[in-house]
């Protein structure tokens, strides 16, 4: 019999979270050497992640993270909804999305190639989570807000734990008033943001193919109508501002009160508090948004509900 003990067992699961037999039979095939089961547990395992690479992610967690003026959101996806209660898989997140904010970059490589708080890179973490956990799981996007002065406030809606949920939100607030005034005003403006999915901050940022289909789309309601072609003309430029108003984060109502735009709402407050406020910038990350899941992919949360 190899020379280990249960207690062996035991601290090589906790090292890899490999399970009783793998950690057992690894420790038998390493002659009770703990370091080298680890390494052939993650060499196991490291070909597992690269077959499970292919899977669908489209769940996980966003996560949010402020530290003074500047703030930084981060989504990392899994395969199921089942990983994002997993403590392992949200200590990563919570702590990815930390380096982020240290490294300031918008950049899903320089992130994965950072130091991880606990020893090697996010992205060899990332790995060995993926081989421990058992799911795909991916750093998909990074988004960094900061002002010069005033305050980064963020929101989480759904949240799993602190700082982490299903959708997070930034708003950058540029004033000369205090953190402690701009932050319930901020958490106002998330939730905003949060339920009325601005796709800009002004309507010169909406994506121009956006804007495209929607002239398409009006041009050919116009043209329905049968009216004047002036007066189609005028129709379409109606719509394409209507379209602007409504989806432009400072032309939007506010969801408050539903009769001040936002901009006028910011502006509203600043004055009201003796100073001056701008909101310069935002981010709203749902997760999966713009994620198309297979058929496969809810087979595999369906196993994975029972057991299977």
């Amino acid at each position: 019999m190899a020379d280990f003990s249960i207690a062996d067992v035991k601290k090589l699961r906790e090292k890899t979270g490999a399970g009783m037999m793998d950690a057992k039979k690894a420790l038998t095939e390493a002659g009770g050497d703990i370091e080298a089961a680890v390494d052939a547990l993650r060499a196991k395992g490291l070909a597992t992640a690269q077959k499970k690479s292919s899977r669908t992610a489209a769940e996980g967690l966003v996560g949010v993270a402020v530290e003074g003026t500047k703030g930084v959101a981060v989504e990392v996806n899994s395969e199921t909804d089942f990983v994002a209660k997993n403590d392992k898989f949200q200590d990563f997140v919570r702590s990815t999305t930390g380096v982020a904010l240290t490294l300031g970059a918008d950049d899903v490589e320089a992130l994965k190639a950072a130091d991880y708080p606990t020893g090697g890179t996010v992205a060899e973490k990332l790995t060995d989570n993926v081989a421990t956990i058992g799911e795909n799981q991916q750093i998909r996007r990074i988004k960094n807000v900061s002002v010069p002065h005033g305050a980064v406030v963020s929101y989480v809606h759904n949240a799993a734990a602190e700082g982490l949920g299903k959708i997070g939100v930034l708003v950058a607030l540029e004033s000369d008033l205090g953190a402690d005034v701009l932050e319930p005003f901020g958490k106002q403006l998330a939730m905003h943001i949060a339920s009325m999915f601005p796709q800009a901050l002004n309507a010169d940022g909406l994506d121009a193919d956006v804007i495209e289909r929607e002239r398409a789309i009006a041009q050919e309601k116009a043209a329905e109508s049968g009216k004047p072609e002036n007066v189609q003309e005028k129709m379409v430029e109606g719509a394409i501002k209507k379209f602007a108003k409504e989806n432009a984060l400072l032309s939007q109502m506010f969801v408050m009160d539903n009769k001040s735009s936002v901009e006028d709402v910011v502006t509203k407050f600043g004055k009201d508090n003796g100073g001056s406020v701008k909101l310069t910038d935002y981010v709203r990350y749902q997760l999966g948004e713009g994620i198309e899941k297979e058929e496969s992919d809810f087979a595999a949360e369906v196993a994975a509900a029972v057991g299977g």
